[in-house]
């Protein structure tokens, strides 16, 4: 009989698991294994890391004792393509990427500036996943697997969840048409706030004795007027163009960003300055509130005289009918 047919085969997985468990266990008892101070190492010589771990486990399964299961798993079990885990991989990293983004900038609020190119990656992953691009006949079944398969639907439910939140957000506002970069008007806004802000912090320092002592900021209220008035302009500049923009949309807003970054200005300007900016149109505005005040008045002595007249009017014709009919 030839011995080389006695010698099992290395690729047969399950019988070298076998009759490897009680030559590892007895070899681990008797320390005949344990040369180097890991039998483990031994056995990286004569299995490959896959074959160890099944040794591993079936060696576990005996000494609960258990019984070794079926040979190999059923064909009808769920498992992902390597194309289907690749693409799960990608939206995965992508939207882990995009939600730290949106965390660190929740406050200040700086969602659609710094986190537009990650959303645009996050989308772009969700739309490799529902075409399910690929020249394999298993593409169609990818989208079917991370899309469909279960009532959950994670994959669907996260990013659903980036569309709403940047949809509330209005991030397009801050973008171009094509949403690949900022406006220019974002752009221009975000410099004049950025100047506005050194200007408080400048003005800030200089007057730091009476920061301490009386809390005056008249220093910022008189240097930073010009600044402020500018920033004001541009957003409310941005307001009207998107409400012409937006004409059948009542009620949009500008991008999240730009509508913080104003609250913020505006609130340190009135309330912790305490600061005001004189109205331009002061004479204009006191005409027209005095035109308005005397308008009741002249209303009711225009009637006044009216009815007066119409009553000369009556006594006189009154009159002239008496001395008719007297000489008649």
């Amino acid at each position: 009989m030839d011995p080389d047919a006695t010698v099992p085969r290395r690729s047969s997985l399950p019988l070298p698991g076998l009759l490897l468990v009680p030559l590892l266990w007895s070899g681990l008892a008797l320390g005949t294994l344990a040369v180097d101070g890991s039998p483990r190492r031994v056995l990286y010589d004569l299995l490959s890391e896959q074959q160890l771990l099944e040794v591993e486990d079936l060696s576990l399964t005996l000494l609960r004792g258990g019984r070794l299961g079926p040979q190999s798993l059923p064909p009808d079990l769920p498992d992902l393509d390597p194309e289907c885990r690749d693409l799960l991989l990608d939206f995965a990293n992508s939207s882990a990427e995009l939600t730290g983004c949106l965390v660190r900038g929740a406050r200040p609020v700086r969602l659609c500036q710094t986190c537009y190119p990650l959303f645009q990656q996050v989308a772009s992953k969700m739309d490799n996943i529902s075409r399910a691009v690929g020249n394999t006949s298993e593409s169609h079944s990818c989208a079917r697997s991370l899309l469909m398969a279960d009532r959950m639907q994670i994959v669907v439910i996260l990013s659903e969840f980036f569309n709403s939140t940047w949809q509330k957000a209005n991030c397009a506002n801050c973008l171009t048409n094509k949403s690949e970069e900022l406006s220019i008007s974002t752009l221009n806004f975000f410099n004049q706030f950025n100047n506005t802000l050194t200007c408080f912090e400048h003005n800030l320092q200089e007057s730091i004795h009476s920061l301490l002592q009386l809390r005056n900021y008249s220093e910022v209220c008189k240097n930073c007027r010009n600044a402020y008035k500018t920033l004001s302009s541009m957003y409310s500049e941005m307001q009207k163009r998107n409400e012409h923009e937006n004409k059948a949309e009542p009620g949009t807003h500008l991008c999240i960003d730009v509508e913080d970054a104003m609250n913020i200005t505006r609130k340190l300007w009135s309330r912790t300055f305490n600061c005001s900016v004189p109205c331009s149109d002061t004479v204009p505005v006191i005409a027209v509130s005095v035109f308005i005040l005397f308008l009741p008045v002249v209303f009711y002595l225009s009637s006044f005289l009216h009815s007066e007249q119409k009553k000369r009017k009556l006594i006189l014709r009154k009159c002239l009918f008496i001395i008719v009919h007297l000489f008649s």
